[in-house]
């Protein structure tokens, strides 16, 4: 069952459901049933609810389990041998089958067992369908019919809605949340494993990043955070004094000099910037960028790698442009007209009105735009992929290859993996270490925007 048969199914019960509610609690209305509590609409959402529960509840349930009841049928159609076997080979028959069952087919010879089960599970899966299906729609409808009878003028429909809406509320803000602290508790007992091989000084003091496993298998490399970290920083840098003075300067032409209709143009073209994916900025660094600057070095005397910090700074402070411009425009535009009108009324020109007025009332603002910038600079990961050289060397020249620690978790979880040893387990340990930095330049970004903006009525 796949999940547009699941909305369809849902979508047609609840209009159904809502249009016998608002009919019921309308026709009640016109036959002088008395003065009503609520509107009709709150009627017709309160069924809607009704029905839609238990059929949300039963979909819900096949799509957490359906997959396990379906993998244990099909192991009880494959031979014995197969079964108890386990591991990739009894993972390798499973898919096979499903893989036939649905029709797409599979490499190689199909063995004779193969077909049986893949027959079964088709006629399995379209019965389990069907039933799921129909126990779906008739506990929805007699939810719904339920509903109906409850209808009465006095009946309390709109707090029933508003308590199921704030319940339904509740449950996605505690989604997001536990989404959270599961990402979190993945990272630190990950990374606590990781510190049980590596001495956590040496990973965030050291100086050389070498993730290798010794040949003679008494040694595993050596994981100095310091290079990555020095490579992170310096892209960031880069990308920083690229996006600032652009960005900074463009949202005060928008939002100062600009004509409304330059303005209605610009805007969205620069912040359409925002909307490529970052591969294609990295393509994009890697064979234009990077060899422009190679040649660029070599006119004027410069050793200038086509891969290099250099490379990956420009291309993501181009990047991160709009996310500077449109916050700083927004933030512009809430300087009120008094303090602008009141220093021309002083004899200030336009210039000096944006210089002494406008930077520094948005000042706090746009602060917290850079640091958002920051963040997001730190957290890129294609276009140092693709334009940065993977070269972890503790190195201060921004014209030399280097590497960040998002590359680095790439790298890391990059094959098998069994996250069993130092090598995949420093991927959590890096990652921990990055969730807290711009975790930190988050919180220093909305503090500064709350405590030193300025009120103005």
């Amino acid at each position: 069952m796949n999940s547009l048969m699941i909305a369809a199914i849902l979508l047609v019960l609840l209009g159904l459901a809502y249009q016998v509610g608002w009919s019921r609690s309308r026709a009640l209305a016109t036959s002088g049933g008395g003065r009503f509590h609520s509107r009709f609409h709150y009627h017709g959402a309160l069924v809607a609810i009704w029905a839609v529960a238990p059929a949300a509840l039963i979909l819900g349930l096949w799509a957490l389990f359906g997959q396990t009841v379906s993998a244990s049928y099909v192991q009880s159609l494959l031979p014995v041998e197969l079964v108890s076997a386990g591991g990739n080979p009894l993972a390798t028959a499973i898919s096979r089958v499903r893989a036939l069952a649905s029709g797409y087919g599979v490499a190689g010879e199909v063995a004779d067992y193969e077909a049986a089960a893949a027959d079964a599970l088709a006629r399995f899966q379209l019965i389990v369908t069907l039933i799921v299906v129909g126990s779906a729609a008739a506990c929805g409808i007699l939810a719904l019919l339920f509903a109906r009878r409850r209808i009465t003028p006095r009946l309390r429909a709109r707090n029933q809605v508003e308590r199921a809406i704030t319940l339904l509320l509740v449950a996605c803000s505690a989604i997001a949340i536990l989404t959270t602290v599961g990402i979190v508790a993945s990272l630190v007992s990950e990374a606590i494993r990781f510190f049980t091989f590596v001495n956590p000084l040496d990973f965030f003091f050291g100086t050389v990043w070498n993730p290798v496993f010794s040949s003679t298998g008494g040694g595993s490399g050596r994981y100095g955070l310091l290079p990555l970290l020095w490579g992170t920083t310096m892209i960031a840098i880069i990308a920083m004094l690229v996006a600032l003075p652009i960005g900074l300067m463009t949202a005060i032409y928008l939002n100062q000099y600009a004509p409304r209709g330059v303005r209605a143009v610009v805007k969205p073209i620069v912040e359409i910037l925002a909307g490529i994916p970052t591969i294609v900025y990295g393509f994009f660094a890697l064979t234009t960028v990077g060899p422009f600057l190679s040649g660029f070095g070599a006119m004027i005397g410069l050793d200038i790698r086509g891969t290099s910090a250099l490379t990956a700074g420009l291309v993501m402070g181009i990047m991160i442009i709009p996310f500077i411009s449109s916050l700083s425009d927004d933030i512009l535009s809430q300087v009120p007209t008094s303090l602008r009108d009141g220093s021309y009324g002083l004899g200030a020109t336009q210039s000096e009105t944006i210089r002494r007025v406008l930077l520094p009332a948005a000042l706090p603002g746009i602060v917290g735009a850079f640091l958002l910038a920051v963040s997001r600079a730190i957290g890129e990961t294609m276009i140092v992929v693709l334009a940065a050289g993977n070269s972890p060397v503790l190195r201060a020249n921004p014209l030399e290859p280097t590497s960040t620690v998002t590359v680095s978790i790439v790298n890391q979880l990059t094959g098998d993996t069994d996250f069993t040893g130092p090598q995949s387990l420093v991927a959590f340990a890096l990652g921990l270490t990055l969730f807290v930095i711009t975790l930190c330049l988050n919180v220093v970004a909305l503090y500064i925007v709350r405590r030193f903006r300025e009120q103005y009525d």
